[in-house]
Parts: structure tokens; C-alpha cells; sequence
């Protein structure tokens, strides 16, 4: 069974970094886009960055020059470097996944989620 498991969320001063990891267990078949999104408790959960197969991404405007988003394909693990942190950025991290598995079923899966905390 696919599962995606994140790490690297904590607290972190503003102007600092942090590096989110998120991998996929269970040898997905293939995986296609992969996306990091985020969410505030009473608001709607926000796209953050999405990386295609082909390596194509999109951010969105608040994080553009900030956030970047890679991935390892031969560890079927996606990544996001945030920099510059800001306290607006606090919000539970999700990553997210658009793959198919051994059995050739295509399916969106998400992780559990990882809590992001700017603050001095």
C-alpha cells in the first residue's frame, strides 16, 4: 500500500530555513506530479509549490524567490527548501502525490502532514 510519509517541519525563527522531505513508500509504479500544500486552522488548505514528472514546477506568488521544490526520482521522494521564513508561513505542510501503484490504479494520495512554526 502507498503511503506518504513527511519529515522536517518544526519551529524555526523568522528569516530562517527549513527543508521538508516527503517519501513514498510501498514502490509506487509511477509517480506523475507531486505538490506541497499548506494549511491554516479555519482556512481552506493552499497550494504551495507542485513539481511535474518532467521537472516543470509552479509556485505560488507568496512563496516565489523563497520556497524551492525538487524531487528524486529514484527515491520517489519530493522536497521543499524554504527560505527567508516568515511568521505567515506557519501552517501544517502536506505533501501530495498524483501516481500510480503496482496494481495500476491512478489515485491522488496525501501525507500525514508536518507543522511549520515561524516565531521568535
Amino acid at each position: 500500500q502507498v503511503q506518504l510519509v513527511e519529515s522536517g517541519g518544526g519551529l524555526v525563527q523568522p528569516g530562517g530555513s527549513l527543508r521538508l522531505s516527503c517519501a513514498a513508500s510501498g514502490r509506487p509504479f509511477r509517480i506523475y506530479a507531486l505538490g506541497w500544500y499548506r494549511q491554516i486552522p479555519g482556512k481552506e488548505r493552499e497550494t504551495v509549490a507542485t513539481i511535474r514528472s518532467g521537472g516543470s514546477t509552479n509556485y505560488a506568488d507568496s512563496v516565489k524567490g523563497r520556497f524551492i521544490i525538487s524531487r528524486d526520482n529514484a527515491k520517489n521522494t519530493v522536497y521543499l527548501q524554504m527560505n527567508s521564513l516568515d511568521p505567515e508561513d506557519t501552517a501544517v505542510y502536506y505533501c501530495n502525490a498524483d501516481l500510480t501503484t503496482q496494481r495500476g490504479v491512478r489515485g491522488i494520495y496525501w501525507g500525514q502532514g508536518t507543522q511549520v512554526t515561524v516565531s521568535s
